[in-house]
């Protein structure tokens, strides 16, 4: 995740939801979806995907026309474009990803203080990206969090369930996975570079066909949650809290119904 410490890449919480909704939501809903969520502050969900719409459309008229600046210089200029263009790219995910995850009620993903990115929000983002690239054990991850939570209207991520518990090995999977649809990703942008003439149309075009169906997928998922949902109320809960709760309920449920957890391959069927 060294693209997180890249310039402008992590999101400001309360200064988003505050551009994001003044549009569509009165003071009041504004400051409870920033003092609390979204979904505590009664934001209807058709409110929310329009915010949410507003912002995929702005990353990726942005991500597209640095990624055709970034084609420009053409073949000779390719080891050094390459990499500058997908670190750009990576960014822009990690941007959307954290945009999503606080209009539909995730909590704030990275602390004020120093560069480094914690396991949890590291599984949680990986789980994101897997989203973004379509894999099912990554939804089924995400969903499993996002459950946690909004049983236990907790206010911080479940770090046990993201570092060493029950959605740990998912993410472990999906980390992979996502490592080599990046390497073809990077394939395909070196390619298109190396074309003479319609170099930038090509690299910006190519950005658009892939970053904008990424973003719309993980809006869509993140939207059918329960945390989405304008119900909850948050409440400070301890993290491994959610994990041991939700565990205990996991384990009832599965013993009941003779069922156990499998962690599926991440690659879409």
């Amino acid at each position: 995740m060294s693209a997180a410490r890249l310039p402008g890449v992590r999101i400001h919480r309360e200064a988003y939801l505050r551009k994001a909704l003044a549009r569509y939501c009165s003071e009041d809903e504004i400051r409870i979806a920033i003092e609390e969520t979204p979904a505590a502050a009664g934001i209807s969900l058709d409110v929310l995907d329009r915010a949410a719409n507003d912002s995929i459309r702005y990353e990726t008229t942005k991500v597209s026309a640095l990624s055709a600046a970034a084609g420009l210089p053409g073949f000779m200029a390719l080891p050094a474009t390459v990499p500058a263009d997908m670190a750009q790219y990576f960014g822009h995910m990690l941007r959307i990803a954290q945009k999503l995850a606080y209009l539909y009620s995730w909590p704030d993903l990275f602390s004020d203080d120093g560069d480094d990115v914690d396991d949890a929000t590291m599984g949680v983002l990986t789980l994101f990206f897997g989203v973004m690239f379509g894999t099912q054990s990554a939804n089924a991850a995400v969903g499993k969090v996002a459950e946690m939570m909004a049983k236990q209207v907790a206010k911080k991520l479940p770090q046990k369930a993201l570092t060493q518990g029950v959605i740990y090995p998912i993410v472990k999977k999906v980390a992979a996975y996502i490592g080599v649809e990046m390497t073809k990703q990077t394939f395909a942008k070196s390619v298109s570079k190396a074309i003479p003439v319609v170099v930038a149309a090509v690299s910006g075009g190519l950005t658009f066909a892939t970053y904008r169906p990424m973003a719309k997928r993980l809006k869509k998922h993140l939207s059918d949650s329960e945390l989405a949902k304008p119900t909850h109320r948050v409440v400070v809960v301890e993290a491994d809290e959610v994990h041991e709760s939700f565990v205990a309920e996991h384990a009832e449920s599965h013993a009941s119904d003779g069922t156990a957890d499998t962690a599926e391959d991440p690659r879409p069927s």
